[in-house]
């Protein structure tokens, strides 16, 4: 192992604003608003509050796949929230998510409006909602539930650690390099051995358990994570490259990831989702060469 410096923390912690690394300007040590400014409401009865990344991504894929089943409720409106600039800072957006984390969710489809916040909260009242893509009996419910907890519990050594220390943090160091690439391979053995005699994660049924590892595990050995399909040698995970291939072919999760995503290639960018007919006038491209 390379030498590097010694770290001795303090006593007592303080923050330092100025630590580098790609998200130091947004991360902070302290919750709540920094500006005041309400959310927009469009006419649909859910109203989303995201950006593409594998977390939101789960919840307009799941939108997107209610829709194509015929429930005509699940229409909804998306709105960007561009964590870069702090979007999920402001007193509308804490106020839908006290923890300042996309996604978010109203549900006005009631009474009383209901905010819903945390991915798997989201699919989860998605999915009850409109009785779908989770079993109604025990113990396959209770196997879909298995695992999105598992996803829950797991992608935050993918993410903030994998993905932090190999693609973000502003020098490489090999210690937690290798700690959480041994992890995350650890985790995608996980997934390959489970889905050696299983078409789908929870079973033969496609489900909020694919919809919440998928925008993750499934996007990683796609090659669109953090550049680090090579290194992980993403190959060897055939079970889990196959269950990739295939949910990618959806064409509801090819929608699902186009919506609140202001990065990319123009033609897969939807900024903002309010109709069906969006995917085809409202993408990036198309938008851009109107403006010319």
């Amino acid at each position: 192992m390379s030498e590097q410096p010694t770290y001795m923390p303090p006593k007592v912690w303080t923050w330092d604003s100025q630590n580098g690394g790609q998200f130091a300007n947004i991360n902070r040590p302290i919750a709540g608003a920094t500006h005041d400014k309400d959310l927009p409401i469009g006419r649909h009865p859910l109203q989303l509050y995201s950006l593409a990344t594998p977390n939101g991504v789960k919840v307009t894929v799941m939108l997107e796949e209610l829709l194509a089943l015929g429930h005509e409720g699940a229409e909804y409106n998306a709105w960007l929230v561009n964590i870069g600039e702090g979007d999920q800072f402001s007193s509308g957006f804490v106020g839908a998510n006290p923890n300042s984390k996309i996604p978010a969710l109203w549900d006005r489809s009631g009474d009383k409006p209901t905010r819903v916040f945390e991915s798997a909260s989201i699919l989860f009242h998605l999915a009850e909602k409109f009785g779908a893509f989770l079993p109604e009996s025990r113990p396959e419910r209770t196997e879909v539930m298995n695992w999105v907890f598992w996803q829950m519990g797991s992608a935050p050594y993918l993410g903030g650690g994998f993905g932090h220390f190999y693609a973000y943090a502003p020098e490489k160091f090999e210690y937690p390099i290798d700690r959480f690439t041994m992890e995350t391979k650890r985790q995608l053995d996980v997934l390959d051995r489970e889905l050696a005699d299983k078409t789908y994660i929870a079973g033969e049924d496609y489900t909020i358990a694919d919809m919440a590892i998928w925008p993750w595990y499934g996007q990683l050995v796609l090659g669109r994570l953090y550049s680090a399909a090579e290194f992980l040698d993403v190959e060897s995970y055939k079970n889990v490259m196959r269950w990739a291939k295939a949910i990618d072919a959806r064409p509801a999760v090819q929608r699902g990831r186009m919506v609140n995503r202001p990065f990319g290639e123009p033609h897969t960018q939807l900024h903002e989702r309010h109709e069906a007919s969006d995917f085809e006038t409202r993408t990036q491209d198309k938008l851009e060469a109107a403006a010319e």
